[in-house]
C-alpha cells in the first residue's frame, strides 16, 4: 500500500484487480477545499488510458513489478524468446505483449521485461535504437536544405521516415516511442 502522495510516474498500481501504470499525476491544492491528486493512468494489459483523481493521502494498493534485462534471441514465428542474461532462462512472450517494441528489435539485443506475478506485462525498450537503412530511395546533393522527408526500411522491416539526404546502407538513430529519426550514427 501507498498514499497518493507517493506517486510516481512508471509506478504500477492495482485498481479493482487492474494493473494500471502512472504516466503523470499532478498534486493540487486549490484555494477552497481539500487537496487533490490528478493521475493519467495506462491500463498494463490493454493500453487504455485514463484520467483519475484520488484524494491527497488515499491509500492505494501498488502492484510488485519485477523489471529485469533481458536479450532478445528470436521469434519462433509464434512467440519472442527472450533470455535472462543472469539466469539463462528462456521466457516465449506473445506478440501483443512485445507490441511496436517488435519494430526495433534485433537479435541479441537487450530490452527490460516487466513482469507481476510471473505474468509478463510489457517490453521496454530503450528511449532510442541505432539502426541501420536496408532500402530508400537515393539522396541527391543538396537535399540537406529542405525539411522534407522520405520512407526509409530499417533493418527490423519497420518503416520510418528520414531526410532526403539519408542514403541506404547508413546508421540512424530512432525513438522508440514515436518511431520518429533522431539523427545519422556516424561511424
Amino acid at each position: 500500500m501507498a498514499s497518493t502522495n507517493d506517486l510516481k510516474n512508471g509506478m504500477v498500481l492495482n485498481i479493482d484487480g487492474q494493473l494500471w501504470a502512472v504516466i503523470e499525476f499532478q498534486h493540487v491544492k486549490p484555494g477552497k477545499g481539500p487537496a487533490f491528486v490528478r493521475t493519467k493512468l495506462k491500463n498494463v494489459e490493454s493500453n487504455k488510458t485514463v484520467d483519475k483523481t484520488f484524494n491527497a493521502g488515499t491509500k492505494v494498493e501498488t502492484a510488485t513489478v519485477d523489471k529485469r534485462t533481458m536479450q532478445y534471441l528470436y521469434n519462433d514465428g509464434t512467440s519472442y524468446v527472450f533470455m535472462d542474461t543472469g539466469t539463462y532462462d528462456q521466457l516465449e512472450i506473445a506478440p501483443e505483449i512485445v507490441g511496436n517494441a517488435a519494430n526495433f528489435l534485433l537479435e541479441n539485443q537487450e530490452a527490460v521485461v516487466a513482469t507481476n506475478d510471473g505474468r509478463v506485462l510489457f517490453i521496454e525498450m530503450p528511449a532510442s535504437v541505432e539502426l541501420e537503412i536496408t532500402f530508400t530511395e537515393p539522396g541527391l546533393a543538396g537535399d540537406s536544405a529542405t525539411g522534407r522527408t522520405k520512407p526509409a526500411t530499417l533493418e527490423t522491416g519497420h518503416e520510418i521516415q528520414v531526410p532526403l539526404f539519408i542514403n541506404q546502407g547508413e546508421r540512424v538513430k530512432v525513438d522508440t516511442r514515436d518511431s520518429s529519426y533522431l539523427g545519422r550514427v556516424k561511424s
